[in-house]
Formats: C-alpha cells, structure tokens, sequence
C-alpha cells in the first residue's frame, strides 16, 4: 500500500502514530539486542578496574605506613646514635677531670 492511500483512508494522526510507534517499538529492540550486551561488558569491566584500583590504593597504603615506619626507626637510630655519642663525649671528658682530682689529692 501506497502512503498517500493509507493516509486517505486512516486519516494523517493515526498513520503517524503507528509510524511513531514502529520508531519507538524499532529504538527499543535496537537499544535490548546491540546496546544492552554491551553496556553489561562495560559494566564487567568497569567493576574490574575498580577492584584493581581499591588493590593499588591499599597497597599504597601498606607502602605508606613501611615507610613511616622505616623513616621513624632512622629517626629513632639517629637520636639513639647522638645520645650515644654524647655520652662518649662526656666520658672522655670526665676522666681527664678525675685524674686531675686524683694528683691534686696526691699532693
């Protein structure tokens, strides 16, 4: 059948609307065989790389708190090495004074 004839006979609204329908009817089919599968895959995939991120994010994390760790035991090893050092100091200090006092006494 011929357009023109259908809307001679139906009238022009409802030859539209049934072509409005067919559209609709056309986009929706479209839409659950090709766009539906695809966007499931992408949604697969889109999970997937969340999960690798949340694995790298706590891995940086992990990371972090080793090298805080580390960095507060060097700090700690330093003061300890200084304190150390100090006392060596002292020592070597305090023994010239003592065996001062021990030959001023002897005198």
């Amino acid at each position: 059948m011929d357009v023109a004839q259908l809307i001679k006979d139906f009238g022009f609204p409802v030859v539209a609307a049934v072509g409005l329908g067919y559209f609709v009817f056309y986009v929706w089919k479209w839409s659950t065989t090709v766009v539906k599968p695809i966007i499931g895959e992408a949604t697969g995939t889109l999970i997937a790389l969340i999960d690798r991120i949340r694995m790298l994010d706590n891995d940086l994390i992990r990371l972090n708190q080793k090298l805080n760790l580390i960095l507060e035991y060097q700090q700690k090893q330093r003061l300890h090495k200084m304190d150390y050092l100090e006392e060596e100091e002292e020592q070597k200090s305090e023994v010239p004074k003592q065996n001062r006092k021990k030959t001023l006494g002897s005198d």
